[in-house]
């Protein structure tokens, strides 16, 4: 839910979405914010590999005028971590149920790892032509029967439904690319834990969070704490906007 032209003289809230998902996601969270005034870019995430997508988030924050508090949910907080290292408008990063990735980190290991998530066995592997020749390569989704356990377990069972029905594939890239300096290094940030957390894991979340030195709000909720309790994740949001304004 983008707003157009954003004046220079005020700061820009940049919402980036994860794995599986769109812009809308944010739908809650972008009109809480625009209500109160908050200038909002929601962009489209590629979701075509890590490196890919970290130069195009990049250049949507390199082209929006004056200050950006970039807001990353799930994957796209590893986004973020590489897109605004080179970006000298971001002034802060809140990580919502996201990734705050370190140099040389790949998320298919940490994932591995997690004790809470239940992500790696709800996924199933898909083909998608390269644009080379015959060529194609692997991009992951979420099986449908197992989107709302995995992905939105707060959610009625009718929206979880619609979200497995219109999720975007992510290619495996995005997990199996390693991450670059973080940006997390160089602004304050905020991360949004959600206790419910079973798709990035609420263990995995809330360790990378410590080790940013994020200000940490959990919540108890599922991945998609952003649909599920917009309220909260805004209040986070609006916190972090007057602590950089």
């Amino acid at each position: 839910m983008p707003q157009s032209n954003p004046s220079a003289d005020a700061l820009t809230v940049v919402l980036v979405h994860g794995a599986f998902a769109d812009a809308s996601s944010w739908n809650g969270v972008a009109e809480r914010l625009l209500a109160d005034g908050v200038q909002v870019v929601a962009p489209a995430n590629p979701l075509r590999g890590l490196s890919i997508d970290s130069a195009y988030t990049a250049s949507v924050l390199q082209q929006i005028p004056g200050p950006v508090l970039a807001v990353g949910h799930s994957y796209g907080g590893a986004v973020l971590s590489n897109a605004a290292t080179n970006a000298k408008n971001v002034v802060g990063l809140v990580f919502v149920a996201a990734f705050a990735t370190e140099d040389g980190e790949i998320l298919g290991e940490v994932e591995s790892k997690s004790k809470d998530s239940v992500l790696n066995d709800a996924l199933v592997a898909l083909q998608y032509p390269t644009g080379q020749g015959s060529q194609t390569a692997t991009e992951l989704a979420i099986n449908p029967a197992k989107f709302r356990a995995a992905f939105a377990a707060d959610l009625p069972a009718a929206q979880a439904a619609l979200m497995a029905a219109t999720q975007r594939p992510a290619a495996e890239s995005a997990f199996s690319e390693p991450s670059g300096p973080p940006a997390w290094k160089n602004v304050p940030c905020w991360t949004v834990v959600a206790t419910g957390d079973k798709a990035a894991g609420a263990d995995v979340i809330r360790s990378m969070a410590k080790r940013a030195g994020a200000e940490i709000t959990e919540v108890e909720g599922s991945h998609v704490i952003m649909i599920s309790q917009p309220d909260a994740v805004t209040d986070v949001i609006l916190k972090a906007i007057a602590a950089v304004g």
